[in-house]
Formats: structure tokens, sequence, C-alpha cells
């Protein structure tokens, strides 16, 4: 399964991987997945926001057992973040049919769409809508770097985005989800365990900076008399570098967008995209509103103007103790249970489902990197996890 994802949407020259919803690539997965369901006899459907689903047994008698996690990366992104999840979930149910495992509940296994929100901006697009955190008409509105609506993109891709919505009657069929995930740090490697347990999702969200000033030439303006946002954003990069530290969070500055874009001119826009996540929700308040203090008094001193705005954010999500205790004790007790800085599918659909999450070992720690890696081990640890999951869930 490994080798037949690989080369999906991967850039031959920085050898990372571009799938990117509703692109030809992110086709191309998903015809990977519903190849897959349908070798084991899995019943496969769409569900109306582009999700996909393979069941086994029958989807509507409720209480189903569901695992997955996407197949979509950032921009130049890792093999494992997402497909690790997929493939496991496959993996893990052959391993149990090897066993002879008997379900008692349905199981699912799926791939979430545009979990990334590398082409419109807002992570877990396909979560969200189904669990209502994105209503239809804000998704409609959502845009590209090249103009194209998701409604645009979905229809090109031969999907009807007529139908994106809230989808409570498919949620509420679902007793539990557990999502598989390469650790997206190294608090595993640190502690020798191959896998471990989440416990929660750092509060976190995007936040987009438009420092407007005044496009001029670059070799006939004074310094004195220049309005140049470039300067104002490069001091708040500093800040929120500053800050995060101060505070012991984290804040990125990730995207710029330059207009006009020139070498030989000075910018008459400067727009950057921060990243921002804590531990707890007033930390993370204290964090972003320091960072655009510091951003304002720079624009105020170099005739700039600023706007801010919260593009996407995400609560604090503590996964159910009951069913994240129940898989400890399914796993022998002897879990390492860790908190993570980085978004999830599990995440959005904590707030209608119970979730939960199992992490791979990164040696490393690196994600969102063509670095980015889980020793085969390791990765055959998960799967046996995962199965020993399913089976602790589905089949008692």
């Amino acid at each position: 399964m490994w080798r037949e994802l690989a080369p999906i949407g991967r850039d031959a020259t920085t050898r990372g991987y571009r799938r990117y919803a509703w692109t030809a690539a992110d086709t191309d997965c998903r015809a990977w997945f519903r190849a897959q369901a349908e070798s084991r006899g899995l019943a496969y459907e769409v569900d109306r926001n582009g999700n996909q689903w393979a069941w086994l047994g029958d989807p509507t008698a409720g209480d189903a057992v569901v695992t997955g996690s996407h197949l979509d990366s950032v921009p130049d992104g890792g093999a494992f973040d997402g497909p690790l999840g997929v493939v496991s979930s496959f993996a893990a149910l052959d391993e149990l049919r090897n066993r002879g495992a008997e379900f008692t509940r349905p199981l699912a296994l799926t791939n979430f769409g545009d979990e990334e929100g590398a082409r419109f901006g807002l992570a877990c697009v396909g979560s969200r809508l189904a669990s209502g955190q994105l209503a239809p008409e804000a998704a409609h509105r959502l845009r590209d770097g090249d103009g194209i609506t998701l409604p645009q993109a979905m229809e090109a891709a031969g999907y009807d985005p007529s139908a994106i919505g809230p989808d409570p009657e498919r949620l509420a069929r679902i007793g539990a989800f557990v999502e598989l995930h390469v650790e997206q740090g190294r608090a595993l490697d640190l502690s020798g365990d191959r896998v471990g347990i989440a416990s929660a999702i750092w509060p976190h969200g995007r936040w987009r900076f438009d420092f407007h000033g005044e496009a001029n030439h670059a070799g006939t303006t004074r310094l004195v008399d220049r309005r140049d946002p470039m300067l104002t954003y490069a001091e708040t990069v500093l800040a929120a570098r500053r800050e995060a530290e101060l505070a012991g969070a984290v804040a990125t500055f990730g995207k710029i967008s330059v207009e006009p874009n020139g070498v030989n001119a000075i910018p008459s826009l400067v727009r950057g995209w921060l990243d921002s996540r804590a531990a707890d929700q007033s930390t993370l308040d204290t964090v972003v509103a320091a960072i655009q203090q510091a951003a304002r008094e720079y624009a105020d001193r170099h005739g700039v103007d600023l706007t801010v705005a919260r593009e996407s954010f995400t609560p604090v999500v503590e996964f159910e103790h009951a069913l994240r205790d129940e898989m400890n004790k399914i796993l022998g007790g002897a879990i390492p249970v860790l908190g993570t800085g980085a978004g999830h599918d599990a995440g959005i659909l904590s707030g209608s489902i119970p979730t939960a999450m199992l992490f791979v070992r990164n040696p490393t720690g690196v994600s969102h990197s063509p670095a980015e890696f889980a020793a085969e081990d390791d990765c055959v640890a998960g799967v046996l996890a995962l199965a020993d999951v399913l089976e602790g869930l589905a089949c008692r």
C-alpha cells in the first residue's frame, strides 16, 4: 500500500508532496482509497462533503467504530502526515481478519477531505462541514491563490458543491472515532516508546496581517520618505518569536504575499499569515494580543496601515477520557499519554462524537517537510496497536 501511494503528488525537485484538495493528485489519492476499500469487499461511499468512507457491516446500524485520517498535504509536505493513518486503518483491518476477529459493531475506514487547508486557507474543511462548524455559505466563499472558489474546484473534480453542509445523521451513527497519526514532535522518541495516546490538542488559530504602505522606487526614494510595509512585517515576525518564547507558546509567520512583488519596488502591501498555538486559551490570547499590539506600534512608526483578521480558530480539545482510558486499558495500561500542538480531524469531530488519537514515534520530530519520517518497525507497532484498539472496541 505504501509503495502504491508514495508517488502520488510528489514533486520531483523538492521530493515533498503537493496533494492539495480537489486537484489531480487528490483525485488520484481518492481513487487509491476506493480501490483499497473495494479490494477488501467494503461498502464504499462518498458523503455530501466529499469525505470518503469504507464500511464493514451495516452503516445504518449505529454505534459504529471509525478509524482513518486524511490524504492531502501541506505544500511540500511529508509522506506520513495523514496517509500513515489511512494506510494503517486498512492494515489494521487486514490484521483483524487474519486473527479471525468477529465484529459486533459496524466498522468504517475514512479519508477526510482538505484536512491541511493548503489550498483554501482553512484546515479540516471536510470534518468542519460534516460537524456543522463551517457553514455552507462560508465554505462557498473560500478561494485559492488563483481565485478559484471551493465550489468551482469541487465541480471540476466531479463533485456537487450544492450538497455540502452538516451531516448530523451520519455522525449520530458513530460511537467512536480513533485517528492514528505520526507524532509531530519528539516526545515518544525521548521516552523510548513506539506508540502513544493523545490527551489533548492545544488551542490554535490563523490570523492574517495586512500591512498597507506605499509603492515607490527602491533606488530613488529616501529611507526617511518611505512607507515600507515590509519593514513593519519583519519587525512583527521578530515580535511573534519574542512573545511566544516569553509565554512558552509557539507563533509562526509561515506564509507571505507581497504586492507588487518587484525586486526594485518598495511594496504597497505585505500580507502575512500568523499561526499561533499554546497549551491553554489564556496564554494563546495573551500571545496573539501582544503580537498585534507590537505590529500596530511598528505600523504607526513607519506610516503603515494595518488590518488583522482571524481566519480560523480551534479551541482546546480534551479527548474523551472514557475512550482514552479504555484504549489505554486495551493496550496494557503502560502507554504514554501526551498533548499536541497540531490540529486534526479528530479534534474537530470531538465536539460531536467520542474521539481519540494514537501517535506513532517520529525519531526526528520533523513534520510538514519532506524529511518527515517514521521507521517501518514503529509503523507496524502502530498498526498492531490500532488493531488491538479496534478489536477491543468493535469485537467485544
